[in-house]
């Protein structure tokens, strides 16, 4: 007969940023601030004056967008992000950032992006947002890759690490099945990332390419005819390059990397109380 005790059970993963009702909000809010700022080109109708001025557009809502990130980041932060958790978010951030130059100007090598999957997967969504946009924005600033469509990459890339952490089973999922759900994710996820940020600086075209840029004048269906084949003609591969990347670097390294993150997870205690006791007599 076997007898459950503790030991015996699975011991539930600790988060180092436990999301609170106000971070949930918080996410919640920006999130569909975002989801406003990549797809205003299908939402706004010719006639709005969003629409009337859309080269001004895309830096209205950057500018929007670096302070929504940074009221989620300070609020996440204010929920619970320690000294510890903190530590490890600047390792992973400074890795993440390291890795991305690796791959600048070859198509699709970038393998920021399997770490910042393993990483939400550990940690949790709410560690995932803020280390995915503070990875981007370092990541930025040591690449020169500053400008309008920056924060639109941080939400993104924040949005695309706290997915991760989102995913079913972090309790209970281990081995070839966690690396397949992890890897079919990162697969997606680098579409997906794509699309959004072409949504991002699509809109900047203008008339450099008048067969697939946006047309504030024209309907819905005429500009998303437009946007896909920008993608198609833009993207489609690097975002291949991309998802084949982080596929197999999520199954190659992802064992050694799931077991130092959780090895390191449990050593820090990230949940457990801090307590002074008194000096001995």
């Amino acid at each position: 007969m076997t007898v459950d005790t503790p030991q015996s059970r699975p011991t539930p993963q600790s988060r180092p940023v436990p999301l609170g009702p106000r971070s949930v909000t918080a996410l919640a809010l920006v999130s569909a601030v975002g989801v406003i700022a990549f797809g205003w080109p299908f939402l706004a109708p010719p006639t709005s004056q969003v629409s009337a001025h859309a080269q001004d557009a895309p830096w209205l809502f950057a500018g929007l967008l670096v302070l929504l990130v940074a009221v989620v980041a300070a609020t996440i932060s204010e929920s619970g992000l320690g000294p510890k958790a903190v530590a490890m978010l600047g390792v992973l951030a400074a890795t993440g950032a390291a890795l991305r130059p690796l791959g600048a100007g070859t198509a699709g090598i970038e393998p920021m992006f399997f770490l910042l999957v393993l990483s939400g997967r550990v940690l949790g969504p709410g560690f995932g947002f803020v280390l995915g946009s503070v990875t981007m924005f370092a990541s930025s600033l040591l690449t020169g890759g500053v400008g309008p469509w920056m924060p639109f990459q941080m939400l993104a890339m924040g949005w695309f690490t706290m997915g991760a952490g989102l995913l079913p089973g972090p309790d209970r999922l281990r081995g070839r099945a966690e690396l397949l759900l992890l890897a079919g994710y990162g697969f997606l996820a680098a579409f997906v990332y794509g699309t959004v940020m072409n949504l991002a600086g699509w809109p900047f075209m203008g008339a450099l390419a008048s067969n697939v840029a946006f047309d504030p004048d024209a309907a819905v269906p005429a500009n998303l005819a437009r946007f896909i084949a920008y993608c198609v003609a833009t993207s489609l591969g690097w975002d291949l390059g991309r998802a084949i990347v982080t596929v197999v670097l999520t199954v190659t390294l992802g064992p050694a990397i799931l077991k130092a993150l959780r090895r390191a997870t449990r050593r820090a205690a990230f949940e457990a109380p801090v307590t002074f006791d008194a000096p001995a007599a």
